[in-house]
């Protein structure tokens, strides 16, 4: 049965196909009728440059000041992260049940900012994953003991290092 089209156990036989464009009432235009239907291409390698989109549909797209202003919040995201890993905003004796939502709320930032880095590292742009980690240097080097007056190994941070 094999006509030697027929692949299996493996990727050898598949295609990427682009996705058919919607239907269009525009009239199309001198670049072959495929009008704006065309994005730039999605890297699934690292690659270097300006030239990427990060979170948003053409943002910064080539633009040089929103590639640096994305590298900037990249990073910003990046050292918030470790901060609300690492520094206690809770009072030992709070209430409980206002320690709790704002536990929750600190959980839900930090989560929500590991998610939107972790979106942004999927450019796969090289500027971006740099100052994403770091900015995880420095703000674990911001909380560590080199800035403490006195370090306190014996109390736990009001949220659980992401790491565990």
């Amino acid at each position: 049965m094999d006509d030697g089209h027929m692949h299996h156990g493996g990727m050898d036989g598949m295609t990427m196909t682009p996705p058919t464009p919607p239907p269009s009432s525009s009239s199309s235009s001198s670049n072959g009728g495929m009008g704006h239907e065309m994005h730039a291409m999605m890297h699934m390698t690292f690659f270097w440059g300006k030239d990427v989109l990060i979170l948003f549909d053409n943002w910064p797209n080539g633009d040089i000041g929103k590639y640096v202003l994305a590298l900037i919040i990249v990073f910003v995201m990046s050292v918030l992260i470790e901060l609300l890993s690492r520094i206690r905003f809770i009072k030992p004796a709070s209430n409980a049940v206002a320690s709790g939502l704002v536990q929750t709320v600190l959980h839900v930032v930090r989560v929500g900012l590991a998610y939107l880095v972790m979106l942004a590292l999927m450019s796969f742009n090289g500027g971006v994953f740099l100052v994403a980690v770091l900015g995880h240097a420095i703000g674990f080097f911001l909380c560590s003991s080199a800035f403490k007056k006195q370090p306190h190994h014996d109390e736990p941070y009001d949220l659980p290092p992401i790491s565990c």
